[in-house]
């Protein structure tokens, strides 16, 4: 197997021999080019696995090369070389396409596995995924662009933040873009920013040493060093106060993190993605979100559409979604009717993809024959179903309608259970789901599910 080579373009002489023994330890072959015209020769001419730029060139910008690759070369992943502490310059490098950056002076640390997370991803076939991993539904036209942007993104080692509204699964797009990239052998750790109490927030993210405050018995590793060498997914990101929004945008902006009582910072090799169903742009107007950090994790959007927007998509995944229930139940899974799956394609479904599940779920323990029917699909109250479906409605049995009624009984139960428990805590979300033994994010499901807000 012939090694992989780098190409490596900067007109500083001292720094070309530094990165080529760098890269020449780390059993690489490298080319240099003095300027752009040179590097895009080389590129047209012979293969590589990695182009590193510095950004000021004789002839031109880094980033005009940066941009030429992507059109010419786009399998090439490409990095470039800013200035320390120019920020916005990384943030533009990476808006264009470039696969990471690094800052003079080098720190051959951050230079080496850069240069190697590059490699692992001109070894892949871009934009696959294993077997194993999670898949997103559809071929509507919204959802076969959204797995382009996702394949595209994953080359990258840019922040990407993923928007869109409660339930149309805004963390399975971000496994794809981890399980789709060269971090994929590394750590995928999901975090909840709304669901950790503010005052232990700094020690969840970036640890302790053993004695920095009363209770640190023992050091603690954070979620950021528990996401070295993959990715830190930071769900609900808008509910980070104030004070941590700025300590998260020193560890995307510099790469490193210090824990509680540690006098020094430490590297931190993570990608960072982020997601919310809330509106940034309008929590920055209004004070509640940093600027800054606002346009450091947003330099790659990936808006996830809705369920509405993709009625075509609804067959597969209730098909797909109700084949699942059953395999848990260990039954045998019903047909969807026509009259149902009617219902379903003309419900608008603002709970989206989750609710999509919860309305499944219900009606598989409604049916008792062959098919769901739409006597089995119960809806929020409000919505009126078309004509004909509302018609095979009317004509359910009996025991179907009993059924009905058990769910109703049973959800004013634990509708009174979580309206107590939370003004036994003063609405305090957190508290309330400690004291009914259940996690924050299943408290909010059933919260929402319910229609309690």
């Amino acid at each position: 197997m012939p090694k992989p080579t780098v190409l490596v373009v900067d007109d500083e002489p001292d720094l070309v021999e530094l990165v080529s023994l760098t890269l020449e330890r780390m059993n690489l072959e490298t080319r240099s080019a003095a300027d752009v015209a040179t590097a895009q020769r080389l590129l047209d001419s012979q293969h590589f696995d990695l182009c590193l730029t510095d950004m000021r060139l004789p002839d031109g910008d880094g980033l005009d090369l940066v941009e030429w690759i992507q059109r010419h070369h786009a399998k090439v992943p490409c990095a470039v070389i800013t200035a320390h502490g120019n920020v916005e310059s990384a943030v533009r490098a990476l808006k264009v396409g470039a696969f990471d950056f690094v800052s003079k002076p080098l720190d051959l640390g951050n230079l080496r596995k850069l240069v190697s997370s590059a490699i692992r991803l001109a070894g892949r076939s871009g934009g696959e995924t294993s077997s194993h991993a999670p898949r997103l539904l559809g071929e509507s036209a919204a959802m076969r662009e959204l797995r382009e942007m996702i394949a595209r993104v994953a080359r990258s080692q840019a922040p990407v933040h993923i928007s869109g509204e409660s339930g149309t699964g805004k963390e399975l797009v971000a496994r794809l873009i981890h399980d789709s990239g060269p971090r994929t052998d590394g750590p995928f750790v999901p975090v909840n920013c709304g669901a950790i109490p503010t005052e232990l927030m700094e020690s969840e993210f970036f640890g302790h040493r053993r004695g920095s405050f009363t209770g640190a018995i023992a050091d603690k590793k954070g979620l950021v060093q528990s996401a070295e060498g993959g990715t830190l997914f930071l769900d609900e990101v808008a509910d980070l106060p104030l004070h941590m929004q700025v300590k998260l945008l020193r560890v995307i902006q510099e790469k490193t993190v210090r824990p509680i009582g540690e006098a020094r910072e430490e590297p931190a090799d993570v990608r960072v993605l982020s997601a919310t169903h809330r509106h940034l742009a309008e929590l920055v107007a209004e004070g509640r979100f940093r600027e800054d950090l606002y346009y450091r994790i947003n330099v790659i959007e990936l808006r996830v559409p809705s369920l509405r927007e993709r009625v075509e998509d609804i067959p597969v995944l209730a098909t797909t979604i109700l084949a699942r229930l059953a395999y848990r139940a260990r039954l045998e899974p019903p047909e969807i009717g026509p009259a149902a799956m009617q219902a379903l394609q003309h419900y608008p479904f603002p709970g989206n993809v989750r609710e999509l599940e919860n309305v499944l779920e219900r009606a598989l323990t409604l049916c008792t024959g062959r098919a769901i029917e739409p006597a089995h699909i119960r809806l929020r109250s409000g919505f009126h179903l078309p004509e004909a479906t509302a018609g095979a409605n009317a004509g359910a049995a009996p025991a179907d309608a009993a059924g009905a009624g058990l769910v109703n009984r049973l959800e004013n139960t634990e509708r009174d259970a979580i309206v107590r428990a939370l003004e036994q805590t003063r609405y305090n979300k957190t508290a309330a789901a400690k004291l009914l033994g259940v996690s924050f994010r299943a408290l909010r499901y059933r919260i929402r599910k319910l229609g309690i807000e």
